[in-house]
């Protein structure tokens, strides 16, 4: 078998236990960790955070391209008046195919490579723009925010698993925070775009039609880059190649992933990951069930239980009241919503500036711990602030920029990092497509069930409740989610689930 040329160790059990077995990870795995280019490093994470652009980008032109879609003398169409429902689904078109494109990268993912599925995804984006832009009539455009939203989903899916597998681990976590602060700069300019064009006519064609570039960008880079040579050495483990063939593809990857400082330690590099590989059992065929098992069961408990505290503690319905405690607190600029969005995207941009600078210094678990115990802070004061301080605005609009820079500082960008590293390679993509899922779903129950529970309980008391969740998702960080700082994705398997 191909698998006799490696030291032979011990697998590891189900459940993570190392035992007295043998250590790969242990002895030699960073002797070479150091050998990259930090301007090559960079480039493989470039492109797929292009996703985060387009994404975020969306978010904002959609916000204006609705107020121009609606305008009788500047939409530049006869069926402008529509219904609450008709915006509803223009809005929630792209969630909609996002959605079904996380079901459709569950299996899909591993069969096309994390490079290819972002390369779909590219082409689905700017194919569900053009389709938006050149919209002749209503259901046409809602057509195209259902196949840009399939591009959301495959690329959310697949963007986080291509930048975890090919960064350095020592910057591995500032990489994948990054992809939080695309986001955001995609909403800021989104919504500097908008505002540009509202009052043009046809305008809301011309934002969605803006983000073709930055679509056909991220594609082209995409088809230049190499593929994961993790993807690669998996596919030769279980039998799904000819394995000389595929260790020499790794390897010609990883040279241009890392660039002449690798120098002549590629080969080896390589053989240290198939024996890491084969020591945590990445050989055995993937099934269904093993998916709620052992390691790969808590390593789903962490991802799915971050990206659902992530949305629940209540970040949408915070973001809803922005405009109006700005106002309340004195800031005439308030009246506008847009430039709200705008400022409160520039405070999101340095708080995940912040972030991405000391991630890999101080470690998740602290960013993370600290960051909720602030929102818990802030989700009390607005509660009260609604309750019994309504005659001090200031605590509101201090509470609501605590709860924003806390927000970005933690579950913002850490949640999808550690989504991104937390789950075993032959199950990464199922596993991402899952938390990509459940990330969704919360997102639109939250949004949807806000209005309602608002009417019922009042703003104080809902904020009384977010707050009080926020404090359950403390206690699930503090007992149930790890320390990945610094560690290989081999060795937080074996370590860490």
């Amino acid at each position: 078998m191909a698998s006799s040329s490696l030291p032979q160790v011990r697998k590891l059990s189900g459940s993570g236990d190392i035992g007295g077995a043998k250590e790969p990870l242990l002895n030699g795995v960073h002797k070479n960790s150091h050998n990259y280019s930090l301007l090559l490093a960079i480039l493989p994470f470039l492109f797929p955070a292009l996703e985060g652009l387009v994404y975020g980008y969306d978010i904002g032109a959609t916000a204006c391209a609705t107020i121009s879609l609606e305008s009788a003398t500047l939409s530049g169409v006869s069926w402008y008046d529509l219904s609450s429902l008709q915006i509803g689904l223009i809005t929630s078109g792209s969630l909609s195919g996002a959605l079904i494109g996380c079901l459709l990268a569950f299996n899909a993912g591993d069969v096309l490579g994390r490079r290819f599925e972002l390369i779909s995804a590219a082409v689905l984006y700017s194919v569900g723009a053009l389709i938006t832009a050149l919209a002749p009539e209503f259901p046409v455009m809602v057509i195209g925010r259902f196949v840009f939203g399939i591009g959301i989903g495959l690329a959310m899916h697949a963007a986080p698993m291509y930048m975890t597998e090919t960064a350095p681990s020592q910057i591995r976590g500032q990489l994948l925070s990054l992809k939080e602060f695309f986001i955001v700069i995609g909403m800021i300019v989104g919504y500097a775009v908008g505002s540009a064009l509202v009052d043009v006519f046809g305008g809301w064609r011309y934002m969605y039609g803006a983000s073709i570039p930055l679509a056909l960008i991220m594609g082209i880079g995409m088809w230049w880059l190499p593929e994961s040579p993790r993807w690669i050495l998996l596919r030769a483990i279980q039998g799904k190649g000819n394995m000389h063939d595929l260790k020499e593809t790794a390897i010609c990857c990883l040279c241009r992933l890392r660039g002449r400082a690798i120098g002549d330690s590629a080969p080896a590099r390589v053989e240290e990951m198939l024996e890491e590989l084969y020591f945590v059992g990445e050989d055995n065929k993937p099934t269904l069930g093993e998916m709620f098992q052992g390691k790969c069961k808590k390593a789903l408990v962490i991802g799915a239980g971050l990206v659902l505290f992530q949305q629940i503690t209540g970040q949408p319905s915070v973001l809803y009241y922005a405009a109006s405690i700005f106002q309340s607190a004195g800031f005439s600029a308030a009246a506008d919503a847009t430039r709200v969005s705008i400022l409160l995207g520039l405070f999101k941009l340095v708080m995940t500036g912040a972030a991405v600078l000391v991630v890999d210094r101080f470690g998740r678990r602290p960013l993370l711990l600290g960051g909720v115990l602030g929102m818990v802070i802030s989700l009390f004061m607005l509660g009260s602030y609604y309750l019994f301080l309504d005659d001090a605005p200031a605590v509101a609009a201090i509470a609501l920029l605590l709860y924003v820079g806390c927000y970005q500082l933690s579950f913002g960008p850490i949640g999808w990092l550690m989504i991104s590293e937390i789950f075993p390679l032959r199950f990464r993509g199922q596993g991402l497509s899952i938390g990509v899922l459940v990330n969704f779903a919360a997102n639109a129950l939250v949004t949807f069930a806000f209005s309602p529970l608002k009417a019922l309980l009042g703003a104080g008391i809902l904020f009384y409740v977010f707050g009080a969740i926020a404090v359950a998702s403390l206690a699930f960080i503090f007992f149930i989610v790890p320390e990945t700082k610094g560690l290989t994705l081999e060795e937080i398997e074996a370590k860490c689930l």
